[in-house]
């Protein structure tokens, strides 16, 4: 009995502690756009499904840029798999890895609300034969998560 009411009064002074402090998990940016419309993407990109991703649950991403309040014109949409290292017999050691996303926001009248800008990842992947299915998994989860990290810096600049 004593030691579950010490157990409570711990866990309660530790959310006390928690709210006085400012604590607050972080939140999605809050956008003054409620319908954005995503045109110009690669046509097997995964960056759009990134951006749908981070957007605020109060934003929608709309089929016709006339229906929307913004538009994401992405102009260019790349992803660059090359050899970092190799050894003296040319087997490969190391990859890079590059996601670049240039893009332009605008309003459905063609008002420029933000010009060309530029948003670039690079990744070093080490590789090896012996692990070919594994590194091809860290692989998808590395560009998973450039994308990710593209799409709420891209977020934060709306």
């Amino acid at each position: 009995m004593l030691s579950s009411r010490r157990g409570a009064l711990v866990a309660l002074l530790a959310a006390a502690s928690l709210a006085g402090c400012g604590f607050e998990l972080r939140q999605p940016p809050q956008l003054p756009y409620q319908r954005i419309a995503l045109t110009g993407f690669a046509r097997h990109s995964e960056m759009p499904e990134a951006v749908r991703l981070a957007l605020p649950s109060g934003t929608k991403i709309v089929d016709s840029p006339a229906q929307a309040q913004v538009v994401l014109a992405a102009m260019e949409d790349k992803l660059e798999r090359t050899v970092a290292a190799s050894t003296s017999a040319g087997q490969v050691r190391e990859f890079r890895l590059r996601v670049l996303l240039k893009f332009r926001l605008t309003r459905p009248d063609g008002t420029v609300l933000l010009g060309d800008t530029e948003l670039e990842q690079s990744r070093d992947m080490s590789y090896t034969e012996t692990a070919a299915l594994a590194k091809q998994t860290e692989e998808a989860t590395l560009l998973h998560d450039m994308r990710a990290d593209m799409a709420r810096q891209l977020l934060r600049m709306l």
